[in-house]
């Protein structure tokens, strides 16, 4: 099986160093061609994306968002380069609508399609654990276990579109439970209790979560190097509450935390880690998690 990877981010080039490790034969494109050429030796480099996916039996999108994934499938030509009897698996986020659209046009030219997004960060693409939630045929999902396997565990979730459905609810989660962490821990630290022993005595309780243990400790050390990003974070809640609107729904923790991510990316701190939205708090009180004052 021959494997064409798009996309090489935070994401992307861990993604890529497990499915060689698992034997398989790739083909590498990146926009930044730099990112590709860090496995020549070990991979082939594809100077364009059409280019990368003309010999592939399974082509993987790993790219930031839905005008991007759009713009490589039907303006650049990727679509109709892909050979028929092929498996195309798009593993970025983008609006449900997306995929539905791709795996009917892929369809008229024999081309399966799965959707399937990713939950676990930098630290599951490097150790693969990610989860995959994965939406399109039955069949077509259980064809791609072995690839799936060699990234994280894979959950068939429904039909086209269902993964990237699943990908919002995570991210709502991830969102707003960020923000719970950082102003229980802002609230602890302001009335005089150590916030490392808050977050400690929190883990063996019921408010125990992975934000709490990972991105709570990542707030007490102020490491805001990403994992994933802001940004990213911002354009997942964009579309969560895009998708709201569609369905006629009103999701008010979710246009909060919205606000607040949109205040942090308007601070100037886009590519700060998501859990940098403690940053946003601290700019609202003007203190510091760790007592100090915001200006010191």
């Amino acid at each position: 099986m021959h494997i064409a990877f798009l996309g090489l981010g935070l994401m992307g080039a861990p993604m890529v160093e497990n499915l060689l490790d698992a034997g398989y034969s790739l083909t590498l494109w990146n926009r930044t061609r730099s990112k590709a050429e860090a496995f020549i030796g070990r991979a082939h480099i594809a100077d364009e994306p059409a280019q990368a996916v003309e010999k592939a039996d399974v082509v993987i999108l790993m790219l930031e968002n839905g005008p991007v994934v759009d713009d490589i499938l039907m303006r650049q030509g990727v679509a109709d380069a892909v050979a028929a009897g092929a498996l195309l698996i798009d593993m970025g986020s983008v609006p449900p609508s997306l995929p539905r659209k791709h795996a009917a046009y892929l369809k008229t030219r024999g081309v399966a399609h799965l959707d399937a997004p990713v939950s676990g960060g930098t630290v599951g693409a490097a150790q693969a654990t990610l989860s995959i939630m994965v939406g399109g045929e039955r069949r077509q999902y259980d064809k791609a276990q072995p690839v799936f396997r060699a990234l994280g565990k894979a959950t068939y979730i429904g039909p086209h579109g269902a993964g990237q459905l699943a990908k919002l609810a995570n991210q709502a989660i991830v969102g707003i439970t960020i923000g719970a962490v950082a102003e229980a821990l802002m609230l602890a630290a302001k009335g005089g209790a150590d916030p490392v022993a808050v977050r400690e005595a929190l883990l063996g309780g019921f408010a125990s979560s992975r934000i709490l243990d990972l991105h709570g400790r990542r707030m007490l050390e102020r490491d805001f190097q990403p994992g994933a990003t802001a940004r990213v974070q911002h354009k997942d809640l964009t579309m969560i509450l895009d998708e709201a609107r569609a369905e006629g729904l009103t999701l008010p923790l979710t246009g909060q935390v919205f606000e607040e991510y949109q205040a942090l990316l308007e601070a100037g701190y886009e590519n700060v880690d998501h859990s940098g939205l403690l940053l946003h708090l601290e700019a609202l009180n003007q203190v510091r998690l760790d007592g100090r004052r915001k200006d010191a």
